[in-house]
């Protein structure tokens, strides 16, 4: 991977951590109190889905996070699994990727 990919990848990091911490406030600032058990009641669906998309949000941030760190250590771009170079093309569509395609897939029918 050339250095100029490692700075757009870089700065798309960015831009993804910036993102994820802006929804998890709008998150935050939009669920109701929970002091009014009518309103608790008839917000409860939404609450739910709220909890569960500030719950992704943070798996995401945290993902990212920790790209931008494993940049930083200079590990960037291998495969947590079997330790090869993670494609370019993967990284460009998933940049905060952990793992090559193939381990991604082993991982997944692991589950």
């Amino acid at each position: 991977m050339s250095p100029e990919d490692v700075a757009a990848l870089r700065e798309n990091l960015h831009e993804q951590r910036l993102f994820r911490q802006e929804q998890l406030v709008q998150i935050a600032s939009a669920v109701p109190s929970r002091t009014d058990d009518l309103l608790r009641q008839s917000t409860a669906g939404q609450v739910e889905v709220h909890v569960k998309l500030a719950a992704s949000a943070r798996m995401v941030l945290s993902d990212v996070v920790a790209a931008l760190d494993r940049m930083d250590r200079g590990s960037y771009g291998a495969c947590h699994l079997c330790r090869r170079p993670i494609d370019r093309e993967r990284l460009l569509i998933v940049p905060q990727a952990r793992y090559c395609a193939r381990c991604q897939q082993v991982r997944e029918a692991g589950r």
